[in-house]
């Protein structure tokens, strides 16, 4: 099984860099070195002013064998994101793509995924009120109505901490949510570089969402080019396990489901 998309990617990292043909190809020779076919670009919100279509436009022109797709990761960052969603009504015709997450909880200074900081918001909590919260949180992206995809669904895993409850009673809502929008969610290798070591999300959660059948995208997180598709071997095989054997790719808010088997 040969995957060939990457739909969470980070041009910019984690500061203003405007979009330009240097900063660009270096992802698309990395991407092509890699046999990916597909990638989007998804810089966060907050970095939106870095972002310029031309250059998306000219860097498609330059590579007309990858499909490049203009995105955005729209957060829940109680200072910028406001802002942001209005980024996205405005630019909406011209994105192919854009991310829903949950990085923040109460603490509007902080990512809870901030590692190993942001673990300090776990201690002495009850872990099932602090999962409950965070998918009350993700449906609320959801419920915008300007995000295609959830991305690393069940990052509140990040650091580690596990519910007591099963957590099919936990995410069974939000997974129906996303599958009345019609959403589709991430099979995200980052979580396999995080403390918590796990694919984002759970082989349970997969599972439920595959019974739901809700659509999947590829996506490795990618903050440097050098990290793209990074472990999908190990993603292909889990993939395998689970039976799933097809992805969805975005253009224009529009997906498309493409059978791995047909690469």
């Amino acid at each position: 099984m040969n995957l060939f998309s990457d739909y969470h990617t980070h041009p910019q990292g984690h500061r203003v860099q405007p979009y330009c043909q240097t900063l660009l190809q270096p992802w698309i020779d990395s991407a092509r070195a890699r046999g990916l076919t597909d990638i989007a670009f998804t810089d966060h919100d907050r970095y939106h002013a870095g972002i310029d279509f031309d250059e998306i436009d000219k860097l498609r022109a330059a590579n007309p064998d990858i499909k490049i797709r203009a995105g955005l990761e729209l957060d829940n960052d109680p200072e910028t994101s406001a802002v942001g969603r209005e980024w996205v009504e405005k630019n909406w015709a011209r994105l192919d793509f854009v991310l829903g997450s949950v990085h923040y909880l109460d603490r509007a200074d902080q990512m809870f995924d901030s590692v190993p900081a942001g673990a300090e918001q776990f201690a002495d909590r009850k872990i099932d009120e602090i999962y409950a919260d965070y998918f009350r949180r993700v449906r609320e992206v959801a419920a915008t109505g300007l995000v295609d995809c959830l991305s690393h669904l069940d990052l509140i895993k990040i650091h580690g901490h596990r519910p007591k409850a099963p957590i099919v009673y936990l995410v069974s809502e939000t997974l129906d949510f996303i599958s009345t929008r019609g959403l589709a969610i991430e099979l995200s290798t980052a979580g396999w570089r995080k403390p918590v070591n796990e694919l984002y999300p759970s082989d349970e959660i997969i599972r439920l969402a595959v019974e739901k059948r809700i659509p999947f995208t590829t996506a490795s997180d990618a903050h440097s080019h050098a990290q793209l598709g990074e472990n999908y071997s190990r993603l292909a095989e889990k993939m395998q396990q689970l039976g799933i054997s097809e992805v969805c790719v975005f253009e224009r808010h529009k997906h498309r489901v493409r059978a791995l088997s047909d690469l």
